[in-house]
């Protein structure tokens, strides 16, 4: 049978221009919008009877700078197959940050285990002064100006929980005015 339009075997080319398909880029817009940072890696051992097995641990922060943010611990045999599943898992635990400008609404103590992160809001200009662990959630958030202090357990996982309990945990003037039920005038 005579095809009837002008591609000829070998001639049809997929939008990177190579003929036969190649690789197609599988990834999603929608992941496209979060960034990843990899706070911290850890070879984990299981002692069997016929020596060690090693695992690694991966704890990922995801975020896209305008309020959302996530964090994630994956395991796994290999440490880019940890990186990933910690990815999907911080993807399925977004929040939603309520930002005041570059900064936070008021003063919170995030608490988780036996870590504290104390967050505070700065003016303009202040940065984000922070520890390696809450300053990645806290960019990730979008969060530009903020003082935080860690306290209590210093472990990368504690103080990642610690500040997404403290993030979570903030309200904006809107959220009281409406809780009591008078306008955020009323309130000031």
């Amino acid at each position: 049978m005579q095809r009837n339009d002008s591609f000829q075997k070998g001639d049809r080319k997929n939008d990177k221009g190579s003929p036969r398909g190649g690789r197609r880029n599988f990834r999603k817009e929608e992941d496209q919008e979060f960034k990843e940072k990899l706070v911290y890696v850890n070879r984990v051992a299981k002692v069997v009877k016929g020596g060690r097995n090693f695992r690694f641990t991966a704890l990922v922060v995801v975020g896209d700078e305008k309020g959302r943010v996530g964090a994630g611990l994956g395991k796994a045999a290999e440490i880019p197959d940890a990186i990933s599943k910690a990815v999907q898992k911080a993807k399925r635990s977004l929040i939603q940050v309520p930002l005041v400008g570059t900064t936070i609404p008021h003063e919170v103590i995030g608490i988780f285990g036996r870590g504290r992160v104390l967050l505070f809001p700065a003016s303009e200009g202040t940065g984000v002064i922070a520890g390696g662990p809450a300053r990645a959630v806290l960019e990730l958030a979008g969060v530009k100006d903020i003082k935080t202090k860690s306290q209590g357990s210093n472990t990368p996982v504690n103080c990642v929980k610690a500040t997404l309990e403290g993030l979570k945990a903030l309200k904006t003037a809107e959220d009281y005015a409406k809780l009591r039920g008078v306008s955020v005038d009323q309130l000031k």
